[in-house]
């Protein structure tokens, strides 16, 4: 018997938190989230995405054993698609058991039927700007900084129940050892068309932030499912990132004065983070420390990058997302790193996907996004 239960209490959610660990015990390339960043993902007082949006999280019980959750999610910036108002479900895990998936899935399904969706997609933690997609192809190596992690058999249980593929997922690796061609190393030195291209300043961190901000919202409008970050999402991410955020490994694009365009490279903290499982004390703090301040981490991933619209649309657009790489690939190499990820990319963005491959990024990851109509 399958009993699925509201994550209400303290103990509850930290059952939930602590659930996708317990189904990848036996995966060698899982890594554990802080445990501490679930919970203040999930909790509406401390995550301002619960400003413009709410949420409900369950457990599925089998006796006293926790074997699966999930999350749905109403987001009221999401909108109508077909004139069928828009929810999402997220943060599934579970056992590779079809009755468990039925389960979850009905409870989060009559729950967003109550507040009138019409249409459902995911997976999203909990939005489309946080860890979305479920990992379809690239299980053979460990997840990088805020990228999904799975089973192989997930992706069956949730088609099982009925949810459809309407979008993939790209992430590219990029070899920065070796160096970029020549041809797009010359970009950093002599950047496109008066382009000055500056690293982040820290001392205006704030104001740095709503820049970025600005430029990420304008960049991305037209993506597929594509919700604009609020000021209080970017600063919320900004203050969690800031402590792991090298100033010369960002790169503001300026035109005229103006900021069109900018790339963040993190270092890929999950080096840190496995074996901690999920917990900071007693030690894991130490290595955390250790390792990213030491700079001992020897990969990073790309998770943001924007040119404005209006600069896509002309001849210097094509060059300042090759330039802003350029720029960033010889620190990277400084700090150590080898391997770069960028992702994630839509897979039906080629403009954004023939850039990356132009400088020698390969595939490495496919997730996937999926939609039911109820």
């Amino acid at each position: 018997m399958i009993e699925v239960r509201p994550a209400v209490s303290r103990v509850e959610k930290r059952t939930f938190v602590a659930i996708p660990g317990r189904i990848a015990e036996n995966d060698p390339h899982w890594v554990e989230p802080l445990h501490l960043d679930r919970l203040e993902l999930i909790d509406p007082k401390r995550n301002p995405f619960f400003e413009h949006a709410e949420g409900a999280f369950w457990i599925a019980w089998r006796g006293s054993r926790p074997v699966g959750r999930i999350s749905a999610q109403v987001d009221r910036l999401a909108g109508e698609d077909d004139g069928l108002r828009l929810g999402s479900f997220g943060m599934v895990a579970m056992e590779d058991d079809p009755a468990v998936a039925a389960a979850l899935f009905q409870a989060a399904e009559a729950w967003l039927a109550e507040r009138g969706v019409g249409r459902v997609r995911g997976p999203f933690d909990l939005s489309i700007n946080e860890e979305c997609g479920l990992l379809v192809d690239g299980f053979d190596s460990p997840p990088f900084t805020l990228m999904p992690h799975n089973p192989p058999f997930l992706a069956a249980l949730v088609e099982g129940a009925g949810y459809a593929p309407v979008r993939d997922l790209l992430s590219y690796r990029l070899d920065v050892a070796g160096g970029l061609p020549p041809t797009i190393a010359k970009l950093a030195e002599r950047p496109p068309g008066g382009i000055k291209l500056r690293p982040l300043n820290m001392r205006d961190f704030e104001a740095e932030v709503r820049r970025v901000c600005t430029i990420f919202n304008d960049a991305w409008a037209d993506n597929f499912g594509f919700i604009a970050l609020t000021t209080a999402e970017m600063a919320a991410m900004a203050r969690k990132l800031r402590p792991i955020i090298d100033p010369e490994l960002v790169r503001i694009a300026e035109l005229d004065g103006r900021a069109v365009a900018f790339i963040v490279l993190l270092p890929n903290v999950n080096e840190a983070l496995a074996g901690m499982n999920g917990r900071l004390l007693p030690f894991g703090w130490a290595r955390l420390a250790w390792m990213v301040l030491g700079k001992r981490i020897r990969s990073g991933r790309v998770p943001l990058m924007g040119v404005l619209g209006e600069v896509q649309a002309t001849a210097l657009g094509s060059f300042l997302p090759e330039a802003m790489i350029a720029a960033l690939a010889p620190r990277a190499r400084a700090r150590g790193m080898t391997t770069v990820e960028m992702g994630w990319i839509l897979e039906e963005n080629a403009a954004v996907r023939r850039i990356i491959e132009r400088i020698g990024g390969q595939e490495a990851k496919r997730m996937r996004l999926y939609e039911k109509t109820l």
